[in-house]
């Protein structure tokens, strides 16, 4: 089976055309979200899953699409997208002009999830077409060409949000977020993370493994400590699948880089204990390589080389 699905990678298939037989995509439940997500597809109520970047939110959709039986057609928002890009859009095909389904439109025309990934990232006025869809009309108006589309019934919207990325000018609107049943991630407890990062790195030992989820988490703790962003689950199976290739403490910073990481820390009034402890830890690279090291601001660089005098 391994075999025929490498095959047929980099074959091109329409976005509505089922993936052959194969099991489904590996996903490890944290809470009942399995569970809420169905009863929301027995009474096709539309879905916004929420939580941070890398937690498991696409992985845990294309795991129910696969186990519902449905195709999945997904969007990446982004900026650019319009209202058009998403309903459909008139083209010229030679001397006539055609009218051209959208992603959203087929979706909705033939039964199909349709997930709009980080759908903050789009326009606002891209993201008020979906507004009919989600209530008791479940329609589609396409307005160039004067019709509306009602929903087959097996069709379903699906969103993300990430509410760390939010700010004034992009954020969802209230009348959007409450047309939505809301199901909340966040990364996975220690051990399902252990779990999931030796899954996907193909194999890694359990020993490389605890420590490097050890790394992971310690690194989450420094988070609006002068650490930008989160480590996430993904980041911790893509250092995984790193080290089971053979990149490890071989290729660890020289130490003239990583003079933050040695010495004793002092403590430090605006910083908890374990904060301090975590990040010389994350630095020296005790999880098994550089490469799992946090983006840290220049204040925080500051405090680090204070620490080890």
């Amino acid at each position: 089976m391994k075999n025929l699905l490498n095959r047929l990678r980099g074959v091109e298939r329409d976005v509505l055309e089922s993936p052959p037989d194969a099991d489904a995509p590996f996903y490890v439940a944290q809470a009942d979200e399995i569970e809420i997500f169905r009863a929301a597809w027995t009474r096709r109520l539309p879905v916004m899953l929420k939580g941070p970047t890398g937690c498991g939110k696409t992985r845990f959709l294309e795991h129910m699409a696969h186990v519902l039986a449905k195709p999945l057609v997904t969007v990446a928002c982004h900026e650019d997208l319009t209202s058009s890009d998403l309903v459909g859009r008139f083209l010229l095909e030679g001397e006539e002009t055609v009218w051209q389904d959208g992603p959203l439109t087929r979706a909705v025309k033939e039964g199909a999830i349709c997930y709009l990934d980080e759908i903050v990232e789009a326009r606002t006025d891209t993201t008020v077409v979906i507004h009919p869809l989600t209530d008791h009309r479940r329609q589609l108006p396409l307005d160039k060409r004067a019709r509306i589309i009602d929903a087959h019934d097996d069709f379903m919207l699906v969103i993300s949000y990430n509410p760390g990325y939010q700010t004034v000018l992009k954020d969802l609107k209230p009348s959007t977020k409450q047309r939505f049943v809301g199901i909340h991630f966040d990364y996975p407890g220690e051990l399902i993370e252990r779990e999931i990062v030796a899954r996907e790195s193909g194999g890694l030992d359990p020993d490389r493994v605890e420590r490097l989820v050890a790394a992971g988490r310690r690194a989450r703790k420094l988070k609006d400590h002068g650490l930008e962003e989160a480590t996430s689950t993904r980041a911790l199976a893509y250092a995984g699948e790193l080290m089971q290739a053979g990149l490890g403490a071989a290729h660890r910073l020289p130490r003239g880089d990583d003079r933050a990481g040695h010495g004793r820390p002092r403590a430090d009034p605006g910083v908890g204990r374990d904060r301090r402890c975590a990040l010389p830890r994350i630095r020296r690279g005790d999880c098994g390589g550089p490469w799992l090291r946090p983006t840290i601001s220049s204040r925080s660089r500051r405090s680090c080389n204070s620490w080890s005098g």
